[in-house]
């Protein structure tokens, strides 16, 4: 069932940018798909919302958006700062209120704007890479209205959207009150390429409240809803596309009205409407735990012993690979993927300068597409580039920690062995 949105991605402090965001929902029945769960620590950041009936909402830890520019989508409501549209409510609440106003108050791009509401943010405030961030939320109801919980790069403010990536990890429309949607958005996967999925839980999210959440860490993120896993991503899923979830993102709560995708309310819609927060929590992700991430393996040579790794756990395109102690962190957690290259912390496994020749170094670069990234693992443990029709080998068979990975005719010796575990 193919879907249609648009969301304009803006801060305080950049410039606009406009996204058209296409969708194509996936329904996950529950229970399908539920896997082993990320390595998650403390708590490192929350808001229980715990302050008194009327007060505003901490500076401390959430910032505004404001304005009424339509934000990319032809939405409806004037972002403001108010307490009329964002406050505790004395009961361990956040409530994001969408009211109908006075349209001579405030003036949209548009004309003037009929809806306030409110749009919290942490930018300024607080950014994580990784982890688990989720919030307890009864979100409102009716025609037009569209609650979401999601996350921006950090660098947006210098690379743009979308390669600063997005993860939404919830949103609804009023229209179709029983179903979530979590998606990611990245280069070459906006749009109408969003990678996206929902959940209908069989009755109307706004009855109650409910849990949503990420897992993320490196190469993989994954969506629950009340505790529940419903979707998840890797970079096997982005056709070749570049990954762009290896830096910290900030926060975002809002309640927005109308737009292209949730449709402008109707004579059904009642105002105000509220979205109430319990609390938002994040906490740390950890490395480690005898176990690679979850969609991943390790690469492990069968005459050294040692697994394929990334210096210094640094993906700068043209780090040398080499092979180092099996360990659990992102720099030896690999992935293959359907296009046929072999991935780590968002970049590829490459011949240098698409060398084919005995003797050239294997580095990690950007995924570019080029046939020349396209591996293969064979049942006999040759890790085999297709291009030069050579082997993965280790520089005069060096079996200590650092040693440099190249290619090589194949020959069947242990230097060229590896095995997934």
């Amino acid at each position: 069932m193919a879907r249609r949105r648009s969301r304009l991605r803006t801060l305080a402090f950049v410039l606009a940018a406009v996204t058209a965001v296409g969708l194509t929902a996936v329904f996950v029945l529950p229970g399908e798909n539920d896997r082993a769960e990320a390595a998650i620590g403390g708590i490192v950041w929350q808001d229980e919302f715990n302050a008194p009936a009327g007060n505003a909402v901490d500076q401390s830890k959430w910032r505004f958006d404001t304005g009424g520019s339509g934000w990319g989508n032809n939405e409806l409501q004037y972002y403001t700062n108010s307490t009329s549209n964002a406050v505790h409510d004395g009961n361990g609440n956040l409530v994001i209120t969408a009211r109908r106003e006075n349209p001579n108050n405030y003036q949209c791009h548009y004309g003037r704007c009929e809806y306030t509401s409110a749009r919290l943010l942490t930018s300024a405030t607080f950014t994580q890479a990784y982890g688990r961030f989720e919030a307890r939320i009864k979100i409102p109801r009716g025609q037009g209205i569209w609650p979401a919980f999601w996350m921006l790069g950090d660098n947006i403010g210098s690379v743009g959207w979308p390669n600063s990536g997005e993860i939404d990890i919830m949103e609804n429309v009023g229209k179709e009150p029983n179903n979530v949607y979590g998606t990611i958005h990245g280069p070459g996967y906006s749009g109408g390429g969003g990678i996206t999925a929902a959940r209908n839980i069989g009755r109307p999210l706004a009855d109650d409240f409910h849990t949503f959440r990420v897992d993320w860490e490196p190469n993989s993120i994954v969506w629950y809803v009340d505790g529940s896993e419903y979707h998840r991503v890797d970079p096997g899923r982005l056709g070749g596309n570049r990954w762009v979830f290896d830096h910290p993102f900030f926060m975002i709560l809002n309640v927005a009205v109308g737009g292209y995708w949730p449709g402008n309310p109707d004579a059904s819609t009642q105002f105000p409407q509220q979205m109430l927060v319990d609390y938002v929590r994040v906490s740390r992700y950890e490395a480690g735990g005898g176990q690679p991430q979850p969609g991943t393996v390790r690469l492990r040579g069968a005459h050294s012993g040692r697994c394929i790794d990334i210096p210094g756990a640094n993906p700068a395109d043209g780090a040398k690979l080499q092979i180092w102690d099996c360990n659990t962190t992102a720099a030896q957690a690999w992935s293959f993927a359907a296009d046929g290259t072999v991935r780590a912390m968002g970049k590829c496994m490459d011949p240098a300068w698409a060398g084919t020749a005995n003797g050239t170094e294997v580095n990690l670069v950007t995924c570019n597409g080029n046939p020349a990234q396209r591996f293969t693992l064979s049942g006999a443990g040759d890790l085999v580039n297709i291009s030069a029709n050579r082997c993965v080998d280790v520089s005069g068979w060096n079996p200590n920690n650092g040693g440099k990975l190249i290619l090589w005719d194949c020959h069947g010796g242990a230097n060229q062995k590896w095995s997934r575990f």
